[in-house]
């Protein structure tokens, strides 16, 4: 049975990400987003330490669509170099595995819907 994974990414603003996980869970590439806003980052780039307000989402979604979810966060994502970041589950419920892999398409359908 397919594994499920989340994808860690960050957001510059609420609306951002409310916009790019809606989108996700509507292409069926996800079962569902989780946004936490208010967090603060400090971070190097280019030289300087930075800071910046930021949302966090979490998007849950089968391992088979990993690689479509990463390549839809980048397309859309306003940062030049987006933290995206695929975590492996070691366990999950049978019940939310099974909820998760149904509200999801199949790795081969998304692929070929992805290169439409």
């Amino acid at each position: 049975m397919e594994r499920v994974v989340f994808v860690y990414t960050t957001y510059p603003s609420i609306v951002e990400a409310e916009q790019a996980g809606r989108m996700l869970v509507e292409r069926r590439l996800c079962a569902c987003v989780n946004i936490l806003p208010g967090m603060i980052s400090y971070y190097q780039w280019r030289g300087a330490v930075e800071r910046g307000d930021e949302a966090v989402m979490i998007i849950k979604t089968r391992a088979g669509l990993a690689e479509v979810v990463r390549a839809a966060v980048k397309e859309m994502h306003t940062y030049t170099t987006p933290a995206i970041l695929v975590i492996p589950i070691e366990a999950v419920d049978a019940d939310y595995h099974a909820w998760i892999l149904a509200e999801t398409r199949e790795s081969e359908a998304a692929a070929t819907n992805a290169k439409e």
